[in-house]
C-alpha cells in the first residue's frame, strides 16, 4: 500500500506503486491531460516515474513555475533530433537551458549559419506536430558510453566519461533520437508549442580554445504563441533601446579595440554621468555620509589578507613596481577598512559611513563585454557603514528606505527584493553566516518587505540583499546591494572600544544603490530609450531662430537661461527651421524655444515639447521657471 500527501494535505492511497500520471489522473482527468511532470518529495520527475514509497507529491503543469525549464529543456533536444534528420553525422554534445531560452551545440564540419534556422526550426515545428512519447531509460555509465561511441557520438561519450564510475544515467528517447539528460521532459513532442530560433555562435568545447569549435543554435520556447509574441516584440524594442545605438545618436560615449571594456566618454554623456553622481552624492550627504577617495593600486599582502587573493585573483590586474606587486582594486571595501584603521574608535562613534564614488577594476572575459553594461573599468558608487550588531537592523532599514526612494527618481517603481545566501566557498564559519543571514532577515521583515531567497548566491564573505529593478520594457536587471560582513574587520584589524573598555571588531555593512556607475547609466538609456526626464537631460532645451534676423536674441536668450543654472544651448546655423526642430528632435531635447520676430520683440519664447506638442508663448522666466519645476530631485 502506497500513500500520496498531496499539496493540500489530502491523501489518496494505491494498492501498488503508481506512476506520477496515474497519481494525476486519480486526481482527475483535466489534471491528467494538463500535466507536464511530478515532484515527488520535492524532486522533480517524468510523469512515467514509479512512487515505490509514501511520498508528498505535486503535479506540475503549465501553471508551476518550473513548467517553463521543462519546456525548455524539452526543446531543445527537439531541435538536436530536427538537426540530425536535416543533417545526418552531426554530433550532438550539450544543450543546456539559459534565460528566456535554451542552446544545443554541435559538432559538423560545417558550422550552422543564420540562413540555416528557418528549415530547423520547421523540421522542430513538424516533430512536435508527431506527438511523439518521450521516454527515460536508465544505464550504467559504461553501458551509456558503449551506447552513444555505437551511434558515432563522440563528444556524447566523453561527457560520460567524465561521471563517476557508479552513477545510473538517464537516457530520454524520441522516435529515433537519443539523448543524455536528467530530466524531466515533457511527456510527448505534441506538448512544445511555441518556440522559435534565434541565432547561431561558434563556441570551443568545454570551453577551451585549444579544443575543437563547436556550432551552436540558440533558441526560445514558451509556454505558448502568446508569450513566444510578446517576447519577441520586447527584443525589438530592445533592439530600438540599445544603449550602444542611442549612446551614438546622442553622441554620449565610445569605446574602441585599443581599450577594451573601458568607455571614453564625450561632453553630452558626461553630462548625464554628472546629474547621476552629483544626485547620489546629495543623498548620501544627507543620509550622514562621509565622502573619502583611496588609491586604486594597493600591496597584494593587503588583498591576502582581506581574502580577495584566494577567491578573486582570477578577476584581478597586477603590476609590478621596485620588486613588489600590487593589484588594481577590484573593489574599494578593503580601502575603507584602511581609513577606518587609521585612528581609535569609541562604541559611541558608531555606526560611521564612508561613501566613495570608486574607480575599479576587474579582468573581465573580453567575450563576456558588452558595451556599458560589462567593462572592466567601472566606478561604484560605493559605501560602507561600520557599526554594532545591535545597529544592523536600523542601518539596513534606512538603507533600504533611501534605495527605493533613489530607484523611484529614477523612474523605477517595480522592485523586486532577494537574498542571496552563503556560497562555496567562503570565509568564516556557519554559525558567523547564520548570525548574519538571520540580521538581513530581521531587517528585511522590520522594513514589511517581501523577498526570494537565492542560496548560493552571497559574496564570499557575508549575505547579502539585492534590489532587482524591472525597467520600461519587462527587462529585470540587479542593481543595489546591502551585505553584512563579520569577516574583512576581523582580517584587516578593524576595532573600536565597547561600553566594557573591550576592543571589538566593527560589523561592516558593504552597500551600493546603483552599483556599477556605467552599468546604471545604461540601463538608464534603454529605460528611457534616451528620452530623458528634463532633470537628467544632457541638453534641457535648446533655442533656435527662424532667420539670422533673430540671432543676437536666441543668443542672449540661451545665455540668460544658462545663468541660472539649467543647460541650454542656442543653435543659430543658416538652416531652415523645420530641418533644425527635425535634428533636436531626433537628439531627444525635451524643449526647442523657437524665436522668430515676434518673439524678438516681447522678449518671449515659442514652447515645443519633445513630443511635438505646441505649449505656446512664454516669458523667458516663465519658461525657466517651468524647466526649474521639472527639474526632479535636486
Amino acid at each position: 500500500m502506497i500513500t500520496i500527501t498531496l499539496p493540500d494535505n489530502s491523501r489518496k492511497t494505491f494498492d501498488s506503486p503508481p506512476t506520477v500520471r496515474e497519481v494525476a489522473a486519480s486526481i482527475g482527468t483535466g489534471l491528467a491531460k494538463a500535466a507536464l511532470a511530478g515532484k515527488v518529495d520535492g524532486k522533480l520527475v517524468d510523469l512515467s516515474r514509479i512512487i515505490d514509497h509514501d511520498a508528498r507529491v505535486e503535479i506540475v503543469t503549465e501553471k508551476s513555475p518550473e513548467a517553463l525549464d521543462i519546456i525548455r529543456h524539452s526543446t531543445a533536444h527537439l531541435l538536436a533530433q530536427a538537426v540530425q534528420r536535416l543533417h545526418p553525422g552531426t554530433q550532438v554534445t550539450i544543450g543546456p537551458v539559459i534565460e528566456n531560452g535554451f542552446y544545443y551545440a554541435f559538432a559538423r564540419k560545417e558550422p550552422f549559419k543564420p540562413e540555416d534556422l528557418p528549415a530547423i526550426e520547421a523540421e522542430m515545428k513538424k516533430i512536435a506536430a508527431e506527438a511523439l512519447p518521450v521516454t527515460r531509460s536508465v544505464k550504467s555509465r559504461d553501458e551509456a558510453i558503449r551506447f552513444f561511441r555505437d551511434l558515432g557520438e563522440e563528444y556524447k561519450a566523453q561527457i560520460i566519461e567524465s561521471i563517476p564510475a557508479n552513477e545510473e544515467l538517464s537516457l530520454y528517447t524520441q522516435g529515433e533520437f537519443t539523448d543524455l539528460c536528467r530530466g524531466p521532459h515533457v511527456p510527448d513532442t505534441g506538448r512544445l508549442k511555441a518556440f522559435k530560433l534565434m541565432k547561431t555562435a561558434g563556441a570551443y568545447w568545454r570551453g577551451d580554445s585549444h579544443n575543437e569549435m563547436l556550432s551552436r543554435i540558440y533558441g526560445t520556447a514558451w509556454l505558448n504563441d502568446k508569450d513566444l509574441k510578446a517576447y519577441l516584440t520586447q527584443l525589438e524594442e530592445a533592439e530600438k533601446r540599445d544603449h550602444r545605438k542611442i549612446g551614438r545618436q546622442l553622441d554620449l560615449f565610445h569605446q574602441q579595440e585599443e581599450a577594451p571594456g573601458v568607455v571614453f566618454w564625450h561632453p553630452n554623456g558626461w553630462t548625464l554621468w554628472q546629474q547621476v553622481e552629483q544626485y547620489m552624492r546629495r543623498v548620501y550627504r544627507e543620509s550622514g555620509y562621509q565622502e573619502v577617495r583611496c588609491p586604486s593600486i594597493l600591496d597584494v599582502s593587503l588583498w591576502k589578507k582581506s581574502g580577495h587573493w584566494d577567491n578573486y585573483k582570477d578577476n584581478m590586474f597586477f603590476t609590478e613596481s621596485e620588486k613588489r606587486t600590487y593589484a588594481v582594486k577590484p573593489m574599494n571595501c578593503p580601502g575603507h577598512v584602511q581609513v577606518y584603521n587609521d585612528g581609535l574608535h569609541s562604541y559611541r562613534d558608531l555606526p560611521i559611513h564612508y561613501g566613495e564614488f570608486g574607480s575599479c577594476t576587474r579582468n573581465e572575459p573580453s567575450g563576456a563585454l558588452h558595451g556599458l553594461m560589462r567593462v572592466r573599468a567601472f566606478t561604484q558608487d560605493d559605501g560602507h557603514i561600520f557599526c554594532t550588531e545591535e545597529q544592523i537592523e536600523s542601518e539596513v532599514t534606512a538603507f533600504h528606505a533611501q534605495a527605493l526612494a533613489v530607484y523611484r527618481d529614477f523612474g523605477f517603481t517595480d522592485i523586486a527584493i532577494k537574498l542571496a545566501l552563503r556560497p562555496e566557498p567562503r570565509l568564516g564559519s556557519d554559525q558567523v553566516w547564520d548570525k548574519a543571514e538571520n540580521a538581513l532577515r530581521d531587517a528585511l521583515r522590520a522594513c514589511g518587505a517581501q523577498w526570494e531567497e537565492l542560496p548560493g548566491e552571497g559574496a564570499f564573505y557575508g549575505p547579502k540583499i539585492e534590489y532587482h529593478l524591472k525597467d520600461a520594457i519587462g527587462r529585470t536587471w540587479q542593481l543595489g546591494t546591502m551585505q553584512v560582513d563579520f569577516m574583512m574587520p576581523e582580517r584587516l584589524g578593524a576595532e573600536y572600544v565597547d561600553e566594557q573598555s573591550q576592543k571589538r571588531h566593527p560589523v561592516m555593512l558593504h552597500r551600493a544603490i546603483v552599483g556599477s556607475m556605467e552599468r546604471f547609466l545604461g540601463i538608464l538609456i534603454e529605460h528611457h530609450a534616451g528620452n530623458f526626464p528634463a532633470w537628467l537631460a544632457p541638453v534641457q532645451a535648446v533655442v533656435l531662430n527662424i532667420t539670422d534676423a533673430q540671432a543676437d536674441y536666441a543668443a542672449q536668450a540661451a545665455d540668460a537661461l544658462a545663468r541660472r543654472g539649467l543647460r541650454v544651448r542656442a543653435d543659430l546655423r543658416n538652416e531652415k527651421i523645420g530641418y533644425k526642430i527635425r535634428e533636436h528632435t531626433l537628439q531627444k531635447v525635451p524643449y526647442l524655444l523657437v524665436v522668430g520676430d515676434r518673439e524678438r520683440e516681447k522678449g518671449t519664447v515659442s514652447v515645443r515639447a519633445r513630443s511635438g506638442e505646441d505649449l505656446g508663448s512664454m516669458a523667458l522666466s516663465g519658461f525657466a521657471e517651468r524647466l526649474e519645476a521639472e527639474t526632479g530631485p535636486r
